[in-house]
């Protein structure tokens, strides 16, 4: 991303609770609202495939397509199933997937994370979502797990992660592990939607990208979509 004419890249992150909102009713046509309102590029879900059953695509894919503008990168893991452990990415149609694949992490409960590595407007782009565990000790581990999964790429890339990472402390916990390698956009609390108080859910960047502008997306539809208000970035190259 060292293109000087290279545009600005919105990206976001969106804890969907299975399209469950804050009346207790599953509505995936609201989460799509809120999706519009946010009009970002790339967009990390978690909580998107339902836990019981077949544990299919909370948003019914053809619904994405009929109303969105974004197509679902294909990790196939699950007939009928968005993502892995409910870790899911959304891009725009016109954005080129050169790979994807689920990322192990080590657990005591169902967690993981995917990883794509995308063209976006003629600019490289590895996109990490994650979803962490409720323990902060498994917390760490699987935040030092995904470094270790970026570090090994072969080619290195202009990299942003971003997920619900369940970590209730400012600076503590699963954040130290991550920002000695990251840098974090400074969104505000996200959780509880109806009335936010902690930054659950993060953005971060490798250092050769500069956050340009972040924040968390306070509408009135958001605030009744989820239980997570979901939160935006914008990126472009230093």
């Amino acid at each position: 991303m060292n293109q000087t004419d290279a545009r600005p890249i919105k990206i976001a992150s969106y804890n969907i609770r299975k399209c469950v909102g804050t009346d207790r009713q599953r509505r995936p046509d609201r989460i799509l609202s809120v999706l519009a309102e946010l009009d970002a590029d790339i967009v990390c879900l978690q909580e998107a495939d339902r836990r019981t059953g077949t544990r299919l695509s909370a948003i019914p894919f053809e619904l994405i397509a009929q109303t969105t503008p974004y197509r679902a990168v294909p990790y196939e893991i699950r007939p009928g199933g968005m993502g892995w452990h409910g870790n899911a990415i959304l891009v725009r149609r016109d954005i080129e997937i050169l790979a994807h694949r689920p990322l192990d992490l080590p657990t005591l409960e169902p967690r993981g994370a995917v990883m794509a590595e995308l063209v976006v407007g003629g600019q490289a782009l590895r996109v990490v979502g994650m979803h962490l565990d409720l323990s902060g000790l498994w917390r760490g581990k699987q935040a030092r797990a995904i470094v270790a999964h970026v570090e090994a790429c072969a080619q290195p890339m202009p990299t942003v992660l971003m997920g619900d990472l369940n970590e209730w402390s400012l600076a503590s916990g699963c954040l130290r592990d991550f920002s000695a390698h990251f840098a974090f956009a400074p969104t505000a609390p996200s959780f509880h939607a109806r009335r936010p108080v902690a930054r659950l859910d993060r953005i971060m960047a490798t250092p050769d990208l500069a956050v340009l502008d972040a924040g968390t997306h306070h509408s009135a539809l958001a605030k009744r979509a989820s239980d997570h208000l979901p939160i935006w970035a914008t990126v472009g190259p230093r």
